[in-house]
This record gives C-alpha cells, structure tokens and sequence, in this order.
C-alpha cells in the first residue's frame, strides 16, 4: 500500500493508494475523502464481543471500525484525528509490536491486531486511566497525536523518563515502570504527576503538547465567561 503524510505536524492527513483489492482498517469517524472505487464495510473491532467492547468502554477506541478495499487499481482516500497534531507510521513486525496511548490509533494494514493489557490499580499509564493498547502483528500501524512526535530510540539499559500526558507509544521491547514524579511534594506541586521510566531496547514516541494542559488552559480563558453568564 502507497501512503503519505500530508501537512506534518500541525495538521496531518494521511492519504493512502490503494491497489484493487487492497484494504486499510480505520478508527470510526477518520475518513475525510475516498474514491468511489472503494466499498467501506463496518464491523465490530474484534471477532470477540466482549474484546470490543473492552477496548471501547476501557480503551479509548470506537466500538466498530472501517475497512475500505478497493476495488479498481489508484484508489485514494484520506484519513485524519480529531486532535490537531501529527501522523506517524510504525511499521508491526512479529516480536516488534508497540503499546500505544488509547486514542493514539488512526489506522492500520490487515494483520495488525489491537488488545488491552491489564496493568492493575496501581498503574494509570499515559496518565487518562488503567490500560493501554497493545499493537501486534504484521503490517503497518498509523498513530496520532496531539503536537509534533518527538522519537527517542533507546538502546539496552538506557532509561527515559516521560510524562505521562505526553506519553503516545513505546516498542514491546522495552520495559517500563509507572512512578511519581519525585517525592510527595514534587507530584502535589511540581505539575507532572505521574511519568513513567521506560527502559531500551526500542523506540519512544512522544508527543510536544499535553491536551490535560490545553484543556486547563482553555477553561482559564472560558471560566471568567461562564460565570459571568450563570449569574
């Protein structure tokens, strides 16, 4: 399958070609544009009911997904995230999967599988909840993310600490520890809670900016508005 990635970092869309019979597998809700020539067929994300729904009440992810085949040779379609920031392809080969943040997946080739690892009360990876996403397979696995991706390959023993906010995905190679960020007082007031060292072999994604953030930030300019309104 052709592909690019269009409008790196800030507004990314990936546009794939696709060769006849070809198929690619989309998050509900991320086409923009298709050719004719293609058919999109809806189903459940996984053969299992009770995967599905795992991975769309727990992991951030659309109870059903796409796939689009096409059925004439240069078939075009674009696909993009509802948060404005980039694309990136991770290419999924056996024994090289990656975890991934939930909401991170935008597409994938066939023969990638997505399932949820548990990780138990006393983890909260990437900062919004009890899980993550674990990417396997055979294929080519796109992501997104709010920002620009900033990569860090790590080599065995190397050690990167990364926010958990700011956290989008890591190879299966690599160990990882959920800690706080310092002491009592540096995760009360240092404003970084939770981060997670991770530790090579494998590659670090990392996204520049924080929705947590944003959204503070946003509410600061909208609270003033909204009482003054509700009084």
């Amino acid at each position: 399958m052709k592909y690019e990635i269009k409008y790196k970092p800030s507004y990314a869309l990936l546009v794939v070609n696709l060769d006849q019979g070809e198929t690619i597998t989309a998050e509900s809700g991320a086409l923009t544009y298709m050719d004719p020539s293609i058919e999109a067929h809806t189903r459940k994300r996984e053969k299992s009911f009770w995967g599905t729904l795992g991975l769309s009440l727990i992991g951030g992810q659309s109870f059903w997904v796409n796939d689009y085949t096409a059925n004439a040779p240069n078939a075009e379609a674009g696909f993009v995230a509802a948060p404005v920031g980039d694309i990136e392809k991770l290419e999924v080969r056996p024994g090289q999967g990656y975890v991934i943040q939930k909401s991170a997946y935008i597409a994938s080739t066939q023969g990638i599988d997505l399932d949820i690892k548990w990780e138990g009360f006393s983890k909260g990876l990437f900062g919004q909840g009890l899980f993550m996403i674990k990417a396997t397979g055979d294929g080519q696995l796109f992501i997104n993310t709010f920002g620009a991706i900033d990569t860090h390959t790590l080599a065995p023993g190397q050690t990167l600490i990364v926010d958990n906010f700011h956290l989008v995905a890591f190879s299966e190679t690599c160990s990882y520890k959920v800690t706080k960020f310092g002491g009592l007082k540096e995760t009360l007031l240092g404003g970084e809670g939770l981060v997670t060292q991770i530790t090579g072999p494998g590659d670090v994604h990392v996204q520049t900016k924080n929705m947590k953030e944003f959204v503070d930030w946003l509410w600061t300019l909208l609270e003033p508005r909204v009482r003054s309104r509700a009084r």
